[in-house]
């Protein structure tokens, strides 16, 4: 959980391109009703991820806040001092740009899914008619190891490559997000999404629960997902080989920018990529 919150935390500050945080803050939110145990075991890993997740991103904590409250909550802020000509400025997308995504999606689908399994029941028989439990636990697997993946890698990479504007996927889901983007732009741009990278077996789960999620409209939440670039159509290619060799993961193109009124939609015969 601490993992997440921190990867969650930076992506903001990622999604300008600003790949190199100078100090962060941890705010913590113990619950009343955890015994002394509990958080001492708790509260003790949570922080401890929380402060390895940023070890991994160049930076430390310096301080924070610790308050009590109703739920377990984990989060801070990031600061950076960079120069302006460093930043990627989120309103200059361009017709003729792609839009391309560092992470796939449904990573609400994996974590409900891995939920029912365990608890089994009526939830779980209804999924595993379209998927096993095998599959299951490799998605969950699969959504932890994205969530935790710091947006770091695409934000230096898409300084070089020149892009026009970028976002960070998180609970607005894809299409949200890439509304709010398209919206600020200079130009009047709108963006067509046509492939929805989404990890294995989540579409058919998504079908399964009578698309409870909206997952296969774009609308699908997510936790510390990826970022959404535009840039220009020639520099895509470069951008997605430097991430699978840095990363080790993929990255897509998953549609393109074209004159509009500064919106966002799905094409009518969107692509689903099973990713795995």
């Amino acid at each position: 959980m601490g993992k997440i919150a921190c990867a969650n935390v930076l992506s903001d500050m990622y999604a300008m391109g600003i790949a190199d945080c100078d100090n962060m803050l941890m705010i913590i939110g113990i619950p009343f009703k955890m015994t002394d145990l509990e958080r001492d075991v708790v509260l003790t890993q949570m922080m401890k991820g929380f402060r390895d997740e940023a070890k991994s991103g160049g930076t430390k904590i310096t301080g924070g806040d610790t308050n009590f409250s109703e739920w377990c909550l984990v989060g801070g802020t990031a600061t950076a001092v960079v120069k302006s000509e460093e930043v990627v400025l989120p309103y200059n997308a361009e017709v003729g740009d792609v839009l391309v995504l560092t992470k796939p999606l449904g990573t609400q689908n994996a974590t409900f899914a891995y939920q029912w399994y365990q608890e089994g029941g009526e939830k779980w028989e209804k999924l595993s008619s379209v998927i096993t439990s095998e599959e299951v636990q490799f998605a969950y697997f699969m959504a932890v190891q994205s969530m935790t993946r710091l947006n770091r890698t695409g934000a230096r990479l898409m300084r070089h490559h020149k892009a026009h504007a970028a976002t960070d996927i998180t609970g607005f889901g894809l299409l949200g997000h890439a509304n709010n983007l398209a919206k600020h732009q200079k130009k009047p741009v709108s963006f067509v999404i046509n492939k929805l990278p989404i990890m294995c077996g989540m579409a058919a789960v998504e079908r399964a629960i009578n698309n409870r999620f909206m997952l296969l409209s774009g609308k699908g939440i997510e936790t510390s997902g990826g970022l959404l670039i535009a840039m220009p159509a020639e520099e895509s290619s470069q951008f997605c080989r430097s991430m699978k060799e840095i990363d080790g993961e993929e990255a897509w193109v998953i549609g393109h920018v074209v004159e509009g009124n500064r919106t966002a939609s799905l094409d009518k015969d969107v692509e689903i990529i099973d990713v795995r």
